[in-house]
């Protein structure tokens, strides 16, 4: 290692370009299995932002799925999300260009499902039962968007509307035996980090609902990814406590699984986020947030234990379980990333706990002598309450600042404004740190990962307690 130079902060010199932020970068999100096979979607700058459906093969061969000029994107809530998913082996999206859903079969090409009407579809599963995609559809024909779950038929693509009436629809599921379906519902003015419900029905003979049933959620509750297990239990997370917490339905009462003040949901910007999967009827792969570090861990839902599962990523998103490549027990699919590691599509073998990092999201490769990693800060803002942030002090391998010298500021506000900033890697903020230039990465007032009373501080309040948050944590 070379001696250091001595120089002001502000004025060392990086490899960390611009340039090289951007280059061979494409986004990593919504995982999905299908038996041994693994399915994510990529975001593609080079190739103008097209989403891709890119599938792995046990075997580790991988391939686009949508091929050009097909853009597996949804507009449905504006922000879309849940754009595509699978089964044995057929892979159904929606294509940005004209918002219709298409069909692509093992070895074929894309086509189209649903009519040109310029309707919106997400968050989709397919019935088997009944040969049918069950999806949210938003309709703009009228004045006002027309949200509602609907199923289409695989064969002629015909829709029947199966739920409607609210102003809003996400998640439906249905269970294992195809006998019943849930979905979260809300209505203006709520966001669903504010208010939603949690409906289940039982599906009758002629595949419609009936005797629907209000679970859980109301103009205080915030519900979030409900599932069914292998054996038909309904779980799902609620902020009932002041904390998203994971819960199951039970012989028709709703019980906690693990109490805790922690965040094992998220704020339901887009469709297609997932925090938890079952490894089995009795075991849940989850992650979670405390201080705004995200752990990955296994529920035993009978016991209540939480037992933690050895990473080196400190941000964890789109949680799978599914089956392993060999003849292990399972294994946990999941995007991953740390403050040194870019985003990543991870395999994590349940039987051994070895982890394998299936894709990248992009090929830069900075020394860690370069890159600054965050501690997580508590400082005192306005009305007596704490605030939120991780500071990034400078750090380059080839200089150090003259004695005495304190290094310039540079406060960070992310947006949303529900939303958060985590310790993933940012190349971003290593520009400047490697600069030597600190960070602060505030979480103001507002954002999420601190529990509901902390997520409702910015509420009639905007661009006041955030912009207070910012400037108390800069002194």
């Amino acid at each position: 290692m070379s001696e250091q130079g001595v120089a002001p902060y502000g004025s060392w010199r990086s490899p960390i370009s611009s340039e090289a932020i951007v280059r061979g970068v494409v986004g990593l999100a919504e995982v999905v299995i299908d038996g041994k096979d693994v399915y994510w979607l990529e975001s593609r700058p080079g190739e103008g932002g097209r989403n891709v459906v890119v599938l792995m093969t046990p075997d580790g061969h991988t391939e686009d799925v949508t091929p050009q000029p097909f853009n597996a994107r949804t507009l449905v809530h504006e922000y879309g999300g849940g754009g595509f998913t699978v089964d044995r082996g057929t892979v159904y999206f929606s294509n940005f260009a004209d918002q219709r859903i298409y069909r692509r079969a093992p070895g074929g090409e894309p086509a189209p499902l649903s009519a040109e009407t310029g309707r919106r579809y997400a968050d989709m599963v397919v019935d088997r039962y009944r040969r049918r995609l069950i999806t949210v559809r938003e309709d703009h024909a009228g004045h006002e968007p027309v949200n509602e779950i609907v199923g289409v038929d695989l064969e002629t693509g015909d829709e029947r509307v199966l739920v409607s009436g609210n102003d809003f629809y996400s998640s439906p599921r249905l269970s294992p035996d195809g006998r019943r379906l849930a979905w979260l519902t809300w209505h203006h003015p709520n966001m669903p980090w504010d208010a939603t419900e949690l409906l289940v029905c039982d599906l009758g003979a002629d595949g419609l609902p009936e005797n629907v049933e209000r679970i859980a959620g109301g103009q205080d509750e915030s519900i979030f990814q409900p599932e069914w297990s292998p054996d038909g239990t309904l779980h799902f997370v609620s902020d009932r406590t002041g904390w998203w917490n994971l819960y199951r339905l039970l012989d028709g009462r709703v019980e906690p699984l693990c109490e805790r003040d922690a965040e094992f949901g998220m704020p339901q910007w887009a469709f297609g986020m997932y925090t938890y999967a079952f490894v089995s009827p009795g075991c849940i792969v989850c992650s979670y947030s405390e201080r705004g570090h995200w752990h990955l861990a296994i529920l035993d839902t009978e016991s209540g234990e939480l037992g933690p599962l050895e990473t080196p990523y400190s941000s964890i998103a789109c949680v799978r379980a599914g089956e392993s490549p060999g003849e292990a027990a399972g294994s946990v699919i999941f995007r991953g990333s740390s403050p040194t590691e870019a985003a990543c599509i991870v395999r994590l073998d349940l039987s051994t706990g070895l982890h394998e990092v299936l894709r990248r999201s992009g090929d830069l490769e900075i020394d860690p002598g370069y890159l600054s990693v965050p501690e997580p800060v508590e400082f005192p803002t306005e009305n007596g309450q704490t605030a939120h942030a991780f500071f990034y002090p400078p750090n380059n391998r080839d200089y150090a600042a003259p004695d005495g010298e304190l290094p310039p500021l540079l406060v960070m506000s992310h947006g949303g404004p529900t939303s958060a900033s985590t310790t993933a890697f940012d190349p971003r903020i290593q520009y400047w740190t490697s600069r030597g230039i600190a960070v602060l990465d505030v979480n103001y007032g507002g954002s999420t990962g601190y529990g509901r009373e902390y997520r409702r501080r910015l509420e009639g309040a905007w661009g006041i307690v955030d912009v207070d948050d910012c400037a108390n944590g800069a002194v």
